[in-house]
């Protein structure tokens, strides 16, 4: 069973994470402006997808090692924590670069091959990855029990946040498609402010310590 006294930070965190245009989102942007908002929600399925996996291996890799060691936990934090910083750094620096990548011709696929390449963009999304060995751990209970269960669990919740919110990015882009690729600057804003958010994300997640 999770601990409910701090699901609200879990969720509210999350949805701040997964809500910052990170390499999933601006996949699933750039799918909706080429190919429409099916194929840009198609993109959002197969993603969810693909990074539920990366919550089972944090959950069955990470969760052992949560119930045995603080002092390895904290390390593994640390590092999520400044590797989601510099992936946000990144992010910054190359914002400029969203709309090139606009620019590439897309030939028509199929809703399956949509979702498969959705998966694999998802699968190894690097900013996921890093947000749950940060975050996951810290809104687990020893007490509670049978932690990488509560990681799963909170895994789930996860994916129904970014179904939600990457799906509307998906609606957005694909109804707005001369709007977001019309102006390069509107590509790099977004870009920018991921980027930044993603530092700040990075930093919170360092400072904070376990929630039990």
């Amino acid at each position: 069973m999770l601990p409910t006294e701090h699901l609200a930070a879990f969720l509210i965190t999350s949805a701040v994470i997964i809500g910052v245009p990170g390499p999933s989102v601006l996949f699933t942007i750039s799918r909706s402006i080429a190919l429409g908002r099916r194929a840009g929600l198609a993109t959002v399925v197969g993603n969810a997808a693909g990074v539920y996996v990366q919550v089972i291996f944090v959950a069955f890799g990470l969760g052992a090692i949560v119930e045995r060691s603080v002092a390895v936990f904290t390390v593994i934090k640390l590092a999520g924590a400044l590797y989601l910083m510099y992936l946000g750094v990144q992010a910054f620096r190359h914002r400029r670069n969203l709309a090139g990548s606009l620019d590439q011709p897309v030939s028509p696929k199929s809703v399956r091959r949509i979702i498969r390449e959705g998966f694999w963009v998802g699968i190894a999304n690097p900013k996921s990855i890093v947000a749950f060995v940060a975050l996951l751990p810290q809104f687990v209970s020893e007490a509670h029990g049978h932690v990488p269960e509560q990681m799963l669990l909170l895994g789930v919740m996860w994916l129904a946040i970014g179904l939600v919110l990457d799906g509307t990015w998906a609606l957005l882009a694909g109804t707005a498609r001369e709007w977001f690729s019309g102006s390069p600057r509107r590509l790099a804003a977004i870009g920018g402010i991921g980027g930044a958010t993603m530092v700040g994300i990075g930093v919170s997640l360092a400072v904070s310590g376990r929630k039990d």
